[in-house]
């Protein structure tokens, strides 16, 4: 692989970029960092101006020096701070044990200090390391050693600071050789070094926006929580927000920004000025939302006040479109130096909006998304949607990418999550590829398909044109392909009754758990309706307690922020699955993702749940809707995992968003209004203020006769 260079935040960006001319004249491989992240023992922090990583070559940090020593006095400056960049170097690798062998270091650490011009007097003996100029660079960097091909699989690793994602599970019960927790223990012993996009993604930081795109699993909350550490260690004095649509994204998110925040700083971040904060907020924990209305001296609005007003779609659209007047006719103090917005793709403009009125120029604010992850009816809105007009420069957001300048847009096509044919399949499911009515929706720009890891078995990716799709080879880790089997990877299963289902999927936990090796929170049982999950976990509950297993529900037995437990298996609803992932996933009650009102919304949740898988997946449902779901699923396994469709024409794209948008403003104004009026008596009735015997008896009948239609109609 040649040269990447990763340009991070620099000094001096055109000195930078002279090194990188120099490095290149002589450096045909490896990975060379700009304005590499601080390192940090217990006594003192290091800034590294550049760093070169190559199997040819070694590990080379560079000083760029601002001046050339003309005395003793400050060559012993220059020699002290090359000295204490070895030092730091030496100690930060040394707590990663595959960059040892025996009592000794791996790879010696190699310094370079590069000065402007040539020194006006004698450098000082006994100092270690190059001191010079560009000229003379060169020269060295190829007289260095070389290092073998796995020291260098695990330096990277270590300076990419993905070493610590690594799982903490040792899997020591594991004693089957073939075992669920066996091959699991494989994929695990995999180092999961970062990829060139990922890398540039997590250091390299333009000045303004940048957006980062991705399937599930293409690692975009690593590397959004990559480059949170990074700015902070950097700016520990910055205003860093970090948001997110998924409450459950808190424990990880919290998770790996400490841990990443230690292998820069050495210590743990400071939270009052790296804040994690959830979109929207609660009445316990500030979010983003509720930290502005706070500011401009708003209340801010809670679910069942932006349900009842706006519908549950558009609940958080209408909360945050109430404070935009607000904020634009104020005069409005930034109050972050950065915002990190993940799962971007389930946010509304009017919450970007808000955002880019709150941050400081030059307006860092860097949102992730999976463009074909959504779950709700709605299509990515384009860059100028999505920020509007709320600032004069709006209009001029510029996501070009220059190629001596950090990326403003990148895209990570490698799944490192999911496998290719749990992958396949989510995508199939989720734009109906074999519905037997045709597809329900399509991305605008059809190369957005090679952009995330396909590649082209037939036709052409043009509108209107029929084409087939697989996944690239280089789309994700080979190693699943050695050690899984597509055919166990995704198993649909279809019953007659729910009954029958819930319990196939207890005994399969109980195999999970008793024969295969594998641990309580390897597993994640996925509801697709929130509303009904604690009546749908409590009869599944049955189910599992007759097999003596245990199992929490998350926000019920648990706290909302709080997802998997030791020596419990984890039943969620879909919003909350959102954002976590497990080796093996149950998306039960498959069925609601055939027919029914708000299709695309039912198809992106098994999309989703499926895409939550790390290695197997089981789609298992009942009655006549899941014999649909089935057949399409026993259509995508014998095509191979391919995609077989028609790319829509212009008109059909049209046509198939009309679909979702057909209620007349009147229509849409009855249901708001329903809304609120249902919304205000189970309100009154979760107080105790009313019960159903209060409504007129015929409201009362109806009431129930629909609830029991609509429920057998959803689970039919």
């Amino acid at each position: 692989m040649p040269l990447e260079v990763i340009r991070g935040e620099s000094r001096n960006r055109l000195v930078a970029q002279k090194l990188v001319t120099q490095v290149e004249a002589c450096v045909e491989e490896g990975t060379l960092y700009l304005g590499y992240p601080i390192l940090a023992t217990a006594d003192e922090r290091v800034e590294i101006d550049a760093l070169l990583a190559s199997q040819s070559h070694g590990l080379v940090a560079f000083l760029l020096a601002d001046s050339t020593p003309n005395c003793n006095d400050k060559w012993q400056e220059v020699i002290g701070e090359q000295d204490r960049l070895f030092n730091v170097l030496d100690s930060y690798l040394s707590r990663h044990q595959g960059l040892r062998i025996g009592r000794k270091l791996a790879v010696t650490p190699a310094t370079a200090t590069v000065f402007p011009a040539p020194p006006t007097s004698e450098r000082l003996e006994n100092s270690d390391g190059f001191y010079g100029t560009f000229d003379e660079i060169g020269s060295w960097i190829k007289s260095l050693r070389s290092i073998d091909s796995s020291v260098q699989f695990s330096l990277q690793a270590a300076l990419q600071r993905v070493a610590t994602i690594k799982p903490a599970k040792k899997r020591i019960s594991v004693t089957q050789n073939n075992s669920r927790g066996a091959i699991l223990k494989k994929i695990e012993r995999e180092i999961a070094n970062l990829d060139h996009w990922q890398k540039a993604a997590a250091i390299e930081s333009p000045e303004g926006h940048q957006r980062i795109r991705g399937l599930a699993g293409s690692g975009k909350t690593i590397v959004l929580a990559l480059k949170a550490a990074y700015w902070h260690s950097q700016h520990p004095d910055w205003q860093i927000a970090v948001t997110f649509h998924s409450r459950s994204l808190y424990q990880q998110m919290e998770d790996l920004i400490t841990r990443f925040a230690f292998e820069h700083t050495n210590d743990t971040p400071d939270y009052d000025q790296l804040k994690i904060m959830h979109s929207w907020g609660s009445r316990n924990r500030p979010g983003v939302y509720s930290t502005i209305a706070d500011i401009l001296g708003a209340t801010p609005r809670d679910w069942s006040y932006a349900r009842g007003k706006y519908g549950t779609d558009k609940a958080f659209a209408g909360i945050c479109r109430e404070l935009l007047p607000i904020a634009q006719v104020r005069q409005v103090e930034p109050v972050f130096d950065a915002v990190l917005i993940d799962e971007a793709q389930d946010l509304p403009s009017e919450f970007f909006q808000l955002i880019s009125l709150f941050t400081k120029h030059p307006k860092r604010i860097v949102w992730a998304y999976d463009e074909l992850q959504r779950l709700s009816e709605s299509a990515m809105p384009t860059t100028k949607e999505l920020f509007g007009t709320v600032s004069g420069d709006m209009g001029s957001i510029n996501l070009n990418n220059s190629g001596d300048e950090p990326r403003r847009d990148i895209t990570l096509p490698v799944c490192y999550r999911n496998t290719p044919w749990a992958l396949a399949t989510a995508h199939a499911i989720g734009i109906g590829v074999y519905r037997e009515e045709g597809l329900l929706q399509h991305p605008d720009n059809p190369e957005l398909w090679r952009d995330v890891g396909y590649s082209k078995v037939d036709g052409d990716l043009i509108q209107g044109s029929n084409v087939t799709l697989e996944r690239s080879d280089s789309s994700y880790p080979q190693y699943l392909s050695e050690l899984l089997d597509p055919n166990d990877a995704v198993i649909v299963k279809c019953f007659e009754e729910q009954a029958q289902q819930d319990a196939w999927v207890a005994d399969e936990i109980r195999k999970n758990l008793a024969d295969e090796e594998l641990e309580h929170d390897d597993i994640l049982i996925v509801l697709p309706d929130p509303y009904q999950a604690r009546s749908r976990a409590m009869s599944l509950g049955q189910h599992l307690r007759c097999h003596d297993i245990d199992f929490h529900l998350v926000g019920v037995n648990t706290s909302v922020d709080e997802v998997f437990k030791k020596d419990s298996v984890v039943i969620t609803h879909i919003f909350r699955a959102k954002g976590n992932e497990a080796p093996m996933v149950y998306a039960i009650d498959s069925q609601q993702a055939a027919g029914g009102s708000n299709a695309v919304t039912r198809r992106n949740s098994l999309f989703t749940a499926i895409t939550r898988s790390r290695a197997w997946v089981r789609v298992v449902g009942w009655g006549d809707r899941m014999r649909l779901i089935e057949k399409e699923i026993a259509t995508i396994h014998r095509s191979g995992f391919r995609l077989k469709f028609t790319i829509p024409t212009a008109d059909e794209l049209a046509e198939l968003r009309n679909l979702r948008y057909d209620r007349s403003d009147e229509i849409e104004a009855s249901l708001q209004q329903a809304t609120q009026g249902l919304s205000a008596f189970f309100e009154a009735y979760e107080r105790g203020e009313l019960s159903l015997d209060d409504l007129p008896p015929a409201i009362r009948t109806k009431l129930v006769q629909s609830v029991q239609r609509a429920y057998r109609d959803a689970y039919r």
